[in-house]
């Protein structure tokens, strides 16, 4: 669903870039609280610590899954957007940022999404399906019992209903600055219609993914602090609450995030490097409503159209498959460094500690 330059009127994509900036700066404020770097009297938020390393590899593993178009109809295919799997992994501000830094690095480096909707992209792929998206994965969670299972659910649900939230606030910005007349009322159709189809993929890759990292590392999922139901053990053939010492978590330091990491990042190698090959040529959703309903009329060249990662492939690599996966890797590779530098930056911005109350025994 990336909007590319010409879509939208120069006044509205102002507007929209001006609504961006403002939501990324919200997001790095609250960013703070969720990578573990704004004090408070009562510490940082409980897990903070450990998604300040794994907030970088959630953008590069949302640009490499984003590189693989599926089929979703004749002639159609879509792809992942993000804002539900990014809000649920590492929280709502952080999720927007890691979506932030994703379309920026697809618009600087790969000519995919205008860079004058730059604004709009991050409003409508970033702001409304995190926004949306983890609304609903919380109040699910708060109905649902307090299992993996139903944490999974809601994820699969949140992300389905996040896609055509987007495809609807698309077609409010091009109701108020299309660039072309067209009946609003069939393009609002057509977007729903095909990103409902989109979300049921969206919402396959999210569940899959949030409940793969359940599995092994539980405290790693930011939407699920909180959630898991007391351990129990089974003594004489009666489940009974664990002594506290046992249900406590291992320290920080006996459960390192070296391997998730590790291996989330081999992951999106190998998605991107070499999955990405097999990826549907179809045009997304976007695309093919754009084509068919007239939209894409004023479309304009993209401003990076020259980048030697264009369209990703490697500029003067004649080999498809070799160009098409070197792209998708230096994509990784860039994001994952952009996304961690970032994060890291924002986590050490710490505000002053308030100064200690003095006792009668500190006189």
């Amino acid at each position: 669903m990336h909007v590319p330059d010409g879509f939208i009127n120069a006044p509205v994509s102002a507007v929209a870039g001006v609504v961006a900036a403002g939501a990324v700066a919200v997001g790095l404020r609250g960013a703070r609280r969720e990578l573990g770097g704004t004090s408070r009297s009562s510490g940082a938020e409980s897990g903070g610590e450990k998604t300040a390393p794994l907030a970088g590899l959630v953008a590069a593993f949302i640009f490499a899954v984003q590189m693989l178009n599926f089929p979703v109809a004749a002639g159609t295919s879509g792809h992942l957007l993000g804002g539900a799997l990014a809000a649920i992994l590492v929280g709502p501000y952080t999720g927007l940022l890691c979506i932030a830094v994703v379309l920026l690095m697809q618009g600087i480096l790969f000519a995919d999404g205008g860079l004058t909707a730059l604004g709009v992209n991050i409003t409508v792929m970033g702001v409304v399906t995190t926004v949306v998206a983890y609304a609903l994965f919380r109040g699910l969670t708060r109905v649902l019992p307090r299992t993996r299972r139903s944490t999974t659910a809601a994820a699969f649900v949140a992300a389905l209903v996040s896609v055509p939230a987007a495809a609807v606030a698309f077609t409010l910005i091009y109701a108020i600055g299309g660039t072309t007349d067209v009946p609003i009322g069939k393009v609002l159709t057509a977007m729903v219609g095909v990103h409902v189809l989109i979300g049921i993929g969206e919402a396959a890759i999210t569940a899959l993914t949030v409940g793969a990292v359940l599995a092994v590392r539980p405290d790693l999922v930011h939407g699920a602090r909180g959630l898991a139901a007391p351990l129990k053990l089974r003594v004489d053939g009666e489940l009974v609450d664990a002594p506290a010492a046992a249900a406590e978590p291992a320290p920080a330091a006996a459960r390192s995030t070296r391997r998730v990491w590790g291996a989330g990042l081999a992951a999106a190698l190998v998605l991107a490097g070499f999955v990405s090959f097999y990826a549907s040529a179809s045009p997304d959703g976007l695309e093919k409503v754009a084509a068919d309903k007239g939209i894409d009329e004023k479309v304009q060249e993209h401003g990076a159209a020259d980048s030697p990662l264009a369209d990703y492939g490697v500029k003067d690599i004649s080999d498809a498959r070799v160009s098409g996966g070197l792209a998708g890797v230096i994509g990784v590779g860039v994001t994952v460094a952009v996304g961690s530098g970032v994060f890291w930056a924002v986590r050490r911005r710490r505000t002053p500690e308030a100064p200690e109350a003095r006792t009668p025994e500190s006189v």
